[in-house]
């Protein structure tokens, strides 16, 4: 008997999302590490700490329970809802793929800018770590080095 919705429509088993290779970095981010509430999202806008990058704006929000938690936004300036949709696609999986090097009471809130949509990948993770480092993320090994 079939059970899962995939396997009814004859796409075989379900895709199991990134997990964690062993000795590696946890690099799955479920509802737990993501910020959804709008209130959060508000918080880290007044609290003013931003910094300005061509591809993205990266936002810090210091809290009781923070602990470096993403939200994305990626406005109509950015384009339709496709590219808005690979926007913020693209800024979710630069903080998955990095958020190990990362360290801090702090929640991030990354917002697109048009330019996320031309850029090449290798840039995209150069402006994030640029930006994690100037905000003063990073860890005290990834500083200076990259």
């Amino acid at each position: 008997m079939k059970s899962g919705p995939s396997e009814l429509f004859g796409e075989g088993p379900a895709r199991q999302g990134p997990k964690a290779l062993p000795g590696g970095p946890d690099q799955r981010l479920g509802r737990a590490r993501r910020l959804v509430r709008s209130g959060a999202f508000q918080e880290a806008y007044s609290q003013g700490r931003r910094w300005i990058g061509t591809c993205m704006v990266l936002w810090l929000r210091a809290g009781d329970d923070a602990e470096l938690r993403l939200g994305v936004v990626a406005s109509r300036k950015v384009g339709g809802a496709v590219e808005r949709t690979r926007a913020r696609r693209r800024l979710r999986e630069v903080f998955r793929k990095h958020r190990h090097h990362l360290s801090g009471k702090y929640d991030v809130v990354l917002v697109a800018r048009h330019g996320i949509l031309k850029a090449r990948w290798d840039e995209l993770v150069e402006e994030f770590m640029e930006l994690a480092g100037r905000a003063g993320l990073l860890d005290k090994g990834q500083r200076g080095g990259g």
